[in-house]
């Protein structure tokens, strides 16, 4: 978080300007041709891949600051949008920089330079985690393992458990874990809250883990 901060403090001073996007709106659109290198500042966005059957299917939430797009070579002015990147919270703040001026500032900052490299390796080490809990055997472990990475990443503590700040749907979830129908994310659920594992906040729709050590075994197992 801190190298992100520097990230978008140099970019100020470069006199990259800020924009803004409201919860839904789309930065970048998997496959067609991107001119920037989307950071964001501020808020969580959602990157998705269209399957050929015309599925959606969701890989990870990014909160900023952040670069948001995974940037390639350093020499195309344009590349084609490895996914689509969708706002999730109420507003994000982003920056949009020209692919090939990015890639020169970085080059001219050693510190720079040196948060890149760290955002790819623990971009790797992320999605090696993920992989952990979306191919192990089951549905059940796939949602389990999900939503304890979300209780780790987004958890708000309080005196009824984990809330998880974002709102995300079920049909989300079985996007994000290969499930083919958010009945079965609902089936799951039932058995999550019949166990007293989950609940929702009544009036705002959002998950708390009551027991986040009974879903850290699914993806500690």
């Amino acid at each position: 978080m801190e190298q992100g901060d520097y990230l978008v403090r140099y970019l100020r001073g470069k006199g990259v300007p800020e924009q803004r996007k409201s919860r839904h709106e789309y930065l970048s659109y998997y496959g067609l041709d991107q001119a920037y290198v989307y950071v964001l500042v501020s808020g969580v966005v959602k990157a998705s891949v269209t399957l050929r059957e015309g599925e959606h299917f969701n890989i990870f939430y990014i909160q900023g600051p952040s670069p948001v797009s995974l940037l390639r070579d350093e020499v195309s002015s344009r590349a084609k949008s490895p996914y689509s990147v969708r706002v999730e919270s109420e507003e994000a703040v982003y920056m949009a920089v020209p692919r090939i001026a990015f890639w020169e500032y970085v080059n001219e900052d050693t510190r720079l330079l040196a948060y890149m490299k760290d955002y790819y390796r623990a971009s790797l080490d992320e999605a090696l985690y993920r992989m952990r809990y979306l191919t192990m055997n089951g549905k059940v472990r796939a949602v389990g393992g999900f939503l304890y990475d979300m209780c780790r990443r987004f958890g708000e503590a309080g005196r009824g458990g984990t809330s998880i700040s974002l709102d995300i749907a079920n049909e989300d979830i079985a996007r994000f874990c290969g499930i083919s129908s958010r009945t079965s994310v609902n089936r799951i659920f039932r058995g999550f809250r019949e166990r007293g594992i989950v609940s929702t906040c009544r009036g705002e729709g959002r998950i708390v883990v009551r027991k986040p050590s009974s879903l850290e075994r699914y993806v500690m197992d």
